[in-house]
């Protein structure tokens, strides 16, 4: 009998000690994920060759700064406030990142939902003024140097405009005649930094609209004589409170990115690609070692 309280209570303080071992383990997985890698799959083709569908990525959250929301809000599609932690650095040109997409349900206007993500290579920052030319990306005043991944670029400079349009590829953001923007030749695009002040010209209507409304929870209205409101008030100049990038695919020819959409917002960057940790092919189901652990 004696014996039998010994055991039961000897497989009691070894339940106990699982127990709280496991619970301990989970909290540290969980920080884990939240502060400093979280992994994502890759599903389309639009970072070729450099990411692939069926790639699995390991972003490094440190990088930018772990971001703090109400997880349960967003998946519930409600707008919810988003604050990022100290990061080691700001994301910077070239780097390939992994955001949510900010038009999930509309392209009238900003949400963030955090089931939708993208992956895409970070082409102009706060501050540059992005141009394309002839399927190049540049910055204006200097379109000779030239960034992003050049052997997408050049496939997209060599691909005939009669072809873009009969697959609906040529025309782009902010799809207004007065613009004439299209994906091979467009901008130049200011990429505004937090604190810039702009006019609020027709034309900066048409180019930062949805972005002063996402930062400012009004309806921005341009008038007929050109004189803009916001929530009914003239707005002769605007001060912006974010940081925006702008995002491009690898595989420009094919690649739904800012070229279509506008400009991303820092706050919805999830953070920096730092390896592939797993490839599988989706067609056979075999390992593609020859990906695993590539930095991008």
């Amino acid at each position: 009998m004696r014996k039998g309280i010994a055991l039961l209570k000897k497989a009691g303080n070894i339940i106990i000690e699982v127990g709280f071992w496991g619970s301990v383990c989970l909290i540290v997985y969980v920080c884990l994920l939240i502060f400093l890698f979280a992994s994502f799959k890759i599903p389309t083709d639009s970072m070729t060759p450099t990411l692939v569908p069926g790639d699995f990525v390991l972003v490094n959250k440190a990088i930018t700064g772990a971001r703090v929301f109400n997880i349960f809000a967003s998946l519930r599609e409600e707008e919810t406030p988003i604050y990022r932690l100290p990061g080691l650095k700001k994301v910077e040109a070239d780097d390939v990142i992994i955001f949510n997409f900010p038009y999930p349900n509309s392209m009238d206007s900003l949400q963030m939902h955090i089931m939708k993500y993208y992956a895409k290579r970070c082409i102009g920052v706060p501050g540059d003024s992005l141009v394309i030319r002839n399927g190049f990306y540049g910055l204006a005043g200097k379109e000779e140097r030239k960034i992003g991944f050049l052997p997408g670029q050049e496939r997209l400079s060599r691909h005939l405009a009669e072809v873009m349009k009969e697959g609906d590829l040529h025309y782009s953001f902010p799809y207004d005649s007065v613009a004439g923007w299209n994906i091979r030749d467009f901008g130049a695009l200011y990429i505004p930094a937090k604190g810039d002040y702009i006019s609020m010209t027709p034309f900066h209507f048409l180019l930062y609209r949805k972005l002063i409304e996402w930062e400012q929870k009004a309806s921005l209205q341009l008038a007929p004589d050109g004189s803009v409101t916001l929530g009914g008030k003239a707005l002769p100049f605007y001060r912006f409170c974010h940081n925006y990038y702008f995002a491009g695919g690898d595989h420009a020819i094919d690649s739904r990115d800012s070229r279509y959409w506008g400009l991303l917002p820092e706050e919805f960057i999830v953070g920096k690609v730092w390896r592939i940790w797993k490839s599988v092919d989706p067609l056979t189901g075999k390992m593609r070692w020859e990906r695993v652990l590539t930095a991008p």
